[in-house]
């Protein structure tokens, strides 16, 4: 006699993606331009493409939807990347596994929720498309404010700590200057994740930052190349090289 299978299982599987980016906005000659940390939304479309009525419609969301039987999460995400928003390209990293019984109003649905954070030209195509009646930047003040779908705050919430991460131990920062930088710009770009009295001081950051192992003084003619774009005073400029930082946990302890 054949035995029934004993085990509930999900009602759905889905993907979804916080795509955030660092933009760029000037605030008048001689001051670095303003950098704020956005994320990328999705405003729900009232019908879906059947057209049925869609779930939490006219609601906020992060892209994402439904793991076809033939992919795996990750390339469904990918997929409804393009799907949702147009923007293809991205290098998307898978951070956590959302199941929640209550999370969906149609069921027992699991989410795979992945991240990106990505230089703003690369989202210059991103589009409406049939699922989303609209897509914008937020910041992540501005995202919190609204009326968002799911659970797609702590999805975001969580998201922002492996976005800290990657500013704080990586050479993420790189994708966010020109290939020779001041000082100012990089701590502008670092401020946006990261909230360190080392960096948001003036005073430590432009003592300590010319001594980091993975930037370098720009030189011309074999002399210290400066810019006065941001100041009357010209600021040296300083460029990334290849070194590649790696965090060890026992390095303090076992030093000295």
């Amino acid at each position: 006699m054949e035995q029934k299978n004993k085990f509930t299982t999900p009602d759905g599987y889905t993907s979804d993606i916080a795509v955030f980016t660092i933009t760029s906005e000037s605030d008048g000659k001689y001051k670095p331009p303003i950098k704020k940390l956005k994320i990328m939304l999705i405003k729900r479309s009232e019908l879906d493409h059947e057209g049925n009525h869609n779930i939490e419609a006219g609601k906020w969301a992060l892209p994402g939807g439904f793991v076809r039987p033939n992919e795996t999460a990750f390339q469904a995400a990918e997929r409804k990347l393009v799907d949702e928003t147009g923007v293809d390209g991205l290098r998307i990293k898978h951070f956590g596994l959302y199941d929640s019984p209550s999370r969906d109003k149609r069921g027992w649905v699991i989410s795979n929720a992945h991240y990106v954070i990505a230089n703003d030209a690369s989202l210059k195509s991103r589009k409406t498309t049939y699922d989303a009646q609209d897509i914008q930047l937020f910041t992540i003040e501005e995202a919190f404010g609204q009326n968002l779908a799911f659970d797609h705050r702590t999805i975001i919430d969580d998201a922002l700590w492996f976005i800290k991460k990657d500013m704080a131990l990586t050479t993420l920062a790189k994708h966010f200057l020109p290939e020779e930088f001041v000082l100012s710009e990089l701590q502008g770009v670092l401020l946006t994740v990261l909230d360190d009295p080392s960096i948001s001081s003036d005073a430590s950051f432009f003592r300590k930052a010319p001594t980091l192992p993975f930037i370098e003084v720009v030189t011309e003619d074999g002399k210290p190349k400066k810019s006065n774009r941001y100041s009357k005073t010209p600021a040296q400029l300083y460029r990334f090289n290849d070194f590649q930082p790696i965090v060890s946990v026992y390095k303090n302890k076992l030093q000295g």
